[in-house]
């Protein structure tokens, strides 16, 4: 099963500034393969079910080795049988319907 989550994981305990707990999990993912998007407040992740929750898990267990003593994360996710979808496809919807000219391969009617 293919699977589209949103992933934000904060480390506590490790003071203000997580920027490099975050940049190790970034690195977790980059390695996996998948998909991947990362935002503000987060990373979007593609892929079979199986995988990106074991990159999930991986993310975790890094950041727990850098020292983190607890970690808080909240994991939104989405699947569909009826078609395939992927997360550009997603954010191509809703531009196409807003008259994005920044969609690729995608002109104004």
């Amino acid at each position: 099963m293919q699977v589209i989550v949103d992933l934000c994981v904060v480390p506590m305990g490790v003071g203000v500034s997580v920027s490099p707990q975050v940049a190790a999990c970034q690195r977790v993912i980059e390695a996996s393969g998948l998909e991947h998007r990362m935002h503000a407040y987060g990373t979007n992740i593609e892929g079979p079910w199986d995988e990106v929750m074991a990159v999930v898990k991986r993310c975790h267990e890094t950041v727990h080795e850098m020292g983190a003593p607890r970690i808080t994360s909240t994991l939104k996710l989405g699947t569909r049988t009826d078609r395939e979808q992927h997360m550009d496809d997603k954010v191509e919807s809703v531009k196409r319907l807003l008259g994005d000219d920044d969609v690729e391969g995608v002109t104004k009617c």
